[in-house]
């Protein structure tokens, strides 16, 4: 006989044994149900934790401090080109070499249709060949030559060396000569009155035997190109 069984025997249906033995069923069943509470608050937790760390809820619920800030705006200033000072450099060296290349020609004979410093030059020869040395291709005759390119005015602060220079009889007049400015109001051009490839200078006196200047034209394009335009 167990323990129970004996307890029983001895002391029978005593009151004391009943109220015992309700006290150890509550005892179980608030077992029972602290086991329930317990289980039922970690899964609310747990779904709270999944619900919290999901993507969509934090895209759709931002922080208020994040959500109220405003793009920032810096204000705009005239910066130069990053390239300015190298353009400019790149552009003081080709007219350097413009300047070069059209200057060993002088004394270079003048033949009509001559068109290289062995056989000589005229004058829209000596233009050819130059604008060749500079990658430029251009027509054969001066006239032809007066239509290619950007059209200047007839100031000499707007000129740049490799500028081509053109005249006439008379101002209005057809063209029928040509010359490469090389700067400070001077350029080069193959003379059939001095037999030569001559430099001259744009404010020289006036004479029957001499052309008036007509206008100019841009053929070798840079980087920073004059607004003025005029005839030609």
């Amino acid at each position: 006989m167990g323990p129970l069984g004996a307890e029983h025997s001895r002391f029978g249906t005593h009151p004391a044994s009943a109220v015992l033995q309700k006290l150890m069923m509550l005892t179980a069943a608030t077992s029972l149900r602290r086991r329930a509470s317990c289980v039922r608050s970690v899964r609310a937790a747990a779904v709270a934790l999944v619900v919290a760390a999901a993507p969509g809820a934090r895209a759709q619920r931002p922080h208020p401090r994040v959500s109220a800030l405003t793009p920032i705006s810096f204000p705009k200033t005239s910066q130069p080109r990053p390239f300015a000072k190298f353009s400019t450099s790149m552009e003081s060296l080709r007219d350097s070499i413009v300047v070069s290349v059209v200057r060993n020609q002088i004394g270079t004979r003048y033949v009509l249709g001559g068109t290289s410093p062995s056989s000589g030059f005229d004058c829209s020869g000596l233009v050819k060949y130059v604008m060749a040395a500079m990658h430029v291709a251009l027509p054969r005759t001066a006239a032809q030559q007066a239509k290619v390119g950007l059209a200047l005015g007839r100031d000499t602060t707007q000129l740049r060396p490799g500028d081509l220079l053109t005249f006439s009889r008379t101002r209005d007049g057809g063209v029928s000569h040509i010359g490469i400015y090389i700067g400070n109001g001077r350029y080069v051009h193959a003379s059939s009155v001095a037999g030569q490839v001559i430099e001259s200078a744009l404010d020289r006196p006036a004479s029957p035997l001499i052309k008036k200047w007509r206008g100019s034209r841009r053929v070798v394009v840079g980087t920073t190109e004059s607004s003025v335009r005029g005839d030609s």
